[in-house]
């Protein structure tokens, strides 16, 4: 069955009912990624016409987030904030600002390791997850690049680096989920305060956030490390794919019983080869990203039960530590225990960003169009 990946996103983007009731929250920027995404790479105002609806109904007469606490020190807070700069960069809206400024003040006082990086939230102290890389790091270069703040730019850069080293597997030539300076939990190893196991989508998080880190901070040896790190991780995981060019849940296990390949870290991993090849990252192939997105078309796009089309095969969600009244212990049997859930976002709005890279690369290119 062919789907019209424009039609399929406009539709999304109008019916979508905000992921928390409209409490500020990551899930949602993910979203807003991906409209700005395909403004970007089109020009078509429908994309920022719904952004600015959807963020609008986020913030009060004041800027002020809606159930946003900053003490809270949630590191998944800041993602959505990329949305608050495209907006006062396109609008005369001063509330986009004021909430910018906000998220700017978390990142000021937000706990870190002793090392350097964030935590990834405060009721997970002394932790650094793979995913808090793409939720901070590029807002915070971002802003520090309109706020005149080169040392904003500078630290994420550093942040980046500094957690790569931290979060490495020198055997597998990949990065583990989280990382305990402390010790102290239980999914953590007693000798490196590693997480257990590669889930596919944590790396997922760290390759978008290195891509998209790269774009942002100016020419000198940090910047070609992170190319060099960037162009190593994309060469290990063009050896990790499936037959179809996906990507699986526990990323490097094909034979363990119950795996599954999983579309938000393939459109992830899609996105980013595709981008990392237009900035011209060495190691970095645009064929590998359009076969992955190509792949999820074919395998991951379809109707359901009642006949709408959605993007299925999507983990709905994974952590580490306590939540919920279960303990995530990070190993490949718990990642392979959570949920899917079809069209969450944490898929779609990648899918967004992939198909934004493939339009890119289809102006310069004979890149056969989807949909």
């Amino acid at each position: 069955m062919t789907v019209d990946l424009v039609d399929y996103f406009d539709a999304y983007a109008r019916d979508y009912q905000p992921y928390k009731g409209g409490s500020w929250c990551y899930e949602d920027g993910c979203l807003y990624a991906g409209l700005i995404a395909l403004h970007e790479a089109t020009g078509d105002t429908r994309w920022p016409a719904h952004l600015k609806r959807l963020v609008d109904d986020q913030l009060d007469d004041q800027g002020q987030m809606r159930d946003y606490v900053l003490t809270d020190y949630n590191i998944d807070n800041i993602l959505p904030g990329r949305a608050l700069i495209f907006l006062l960069k396109t609008t005369d809206d001063n509330r986009y600002r004021i909430a910018a400024d906000r998220l700017a003040r978390q990142l000021q006082s937000h706990p870190r390791l002793g090392a350097g990086p964030y935590w990834h939230k405060l009721r997970y102290p002394h932790q650094v997850w793979l995913d808090g890389l793409y939720m901070g790091l590029a807002f915070k270069a971002e802003y520090g690049k309109l706020a005149g703040q080169e040392t904003m730019v500078h630290d994420a850069l550093e942040e980046l680096l500094v957690t790569l080293e931290l979060t490495s597997d020198g055997v597998s030539g990949l990065y583990r989920h989280g990382y305990d300076e402390e010790r102290l939990q239980a999914w953590a190893d007693p000798q490196t305060g590693l997480s257990p196991a590669h889930w596919a989508r944590a790396i997922g998080w760290l390759a978008m956030a290195m891509v998209d880190l790269y774009g942002l901070v100016p020419e000198g040896a940090d910047k070609s490390m992170l190319a060099e790190k960037l162009g190593c991780l994309l060469t290990r995981l063009s050896h990790l794919r499936t037959r179809d060019g996906r990507w699986l849940q526990v990323i490097d296990q094909p034979d363990l019983t119950g795996n599954y390949p999983e579309s938000s870290a393939t459109a992830m991993f899609a996105y980013a080869y595709m981008k990392a090849a237009r900035l011209g990252i060495a190691g970095a192939k645009a064929e590998i990203g359009a076969e992955a997105l190509e792949s999820l078309h074919r395998h991951a796009l379809g109707p359901n039960v009642s006949g709408r089309i959605v993007m299925k095969q999507i983990c709905c969600v994974a952590g580490l530590g306590g939540f919920g009244g279960v303990y995530r212990d990070g190993t490949p049997a718990y990642y392979l225990s959570e949920a899917l859930n079809d069209d969450d976002i944490k898929g779609v709005g990648p899918l967004m960003m992939a198909e934004a890279e493939r339009l890119r690369c289809a102006t310069h290119s004979a890149s056969p169009v989807l949909g």
